[in-house]
C-alpha cells in the first residue's frame, strides 16, 4: 500500500472533524454577528452540506450525525417558521434524551447499540459493553439537564456558547474518563490488526 493510499483515511478523520465542528462555528459566528435566527438558518444549511460532504466523500454519513442533522433541519425549521428560539434551545435536550432512550431499550432488550456500533472499534466482554452503554446514558441524560438549565436561565449568547464550547468539550473529557473501563474489559484474545 503505497502513501498515497493512506491519506484518504487521514481526510476522512479531518472531514469528520469538520462536519461536526463546523456547522457549530458557523452556528457561533452568525449568532454574534446576526442573531439566533440568522444562525440557526445557517446552521440548518452548514448541516445539510456537512451531511451531503461526508456522503460524497464516504459513501456513508455516520448514525450520531445523521439523526442529529435531522433534528436540526426541523428543529431549526420551527424556530425560523414560528418565529421561536425554543425549539432550537429544545433541540440538544431531545436528541441528548433520545439517544439515552435508545440506548437504554437497547440494554434493557439485551443488545446493547454501543456494542453493534463500535464492535469493529472496541472488542470488550459483556459486562464492559454493559457498563459502558449505562455511562453513556447517564452523560446524556445530564447534558440534557445542563442544556435546560442553561437554556431557561441565561441570555441566548451564553446557551450558545454553552452549545459551542461546553458540550462538545465535556463529551471529549467524558469519552477519554471511559478509558479505562475500555482497558479493565478489553477482550485478551482481541487482535485488531
Amino acid at each position: 500500500m503505497s502513501a498515497g493510499d493512506q491519506q484518504p483515511a487521514h481526510a476522512d478523520h479531518g472531514l469528520r472533524l469538520a462536519t461536526e465542528l463546523g456547522p457549530l462555528v458557523v452556528f457561533f459566528l452568525t449568532n454574534w454577528k446576526a442573531g439566533i435566527f440568522w444562525a440557526t438558518g445557517l446552521f440548518m444549511a452548514a448541516t445539510a452540506l456537512a451531511l451531503a460532504a461526508s456522503y460524497i466523500r464516504m459513501r456513508t454519513v455516520p448514525v450520531m450525525p445523521l439523526v442529529t442533522g435531522v433534528f436540526v433541519l426541523v428543529f431549526g425549521g420551527l424556530t425560523l417558521w414560528l418565529h421561536d428560539d425554543t425549539f432550537i434551545k429544545l433541540k440538544p435536550t431531545i436528541v441528548n434524551l433520545c439517544f439515552a432512550a435508545i440506548l437504554g431499550v437497547g440494554l434493557a432488550l439485551g443488545r446493547p447499540l454501543l456494542k453493534i456500533v463500535f464492535a469493529s472499534v472496541f472488542a470488550l466482554d459483556d459486562e464492559g459493553w454493559r457498563k459502558l452503554t449505562i455511562r453513556w446514558i447517564g452523560f446524556f441524560v445530564v447534558l440534557a439537564i445542563l442544556n435546560e438549565i442553561v437554556w431557561r436561565n441565561f441570555p441566548t449568547d451564553t446557551w450558545v456558547s454553552f452549545k459551542v464550547f461546553g458540550i462538545m468539550p465535556l463529551t471529549f473529557a467524558f469519552s477519554l474518563a471511559q478509558l479505562p473501563l475500555l482497558k479493565r474489559h478489553a477482550l485478551k484474545d482481541a487482535d485488531h490488526a
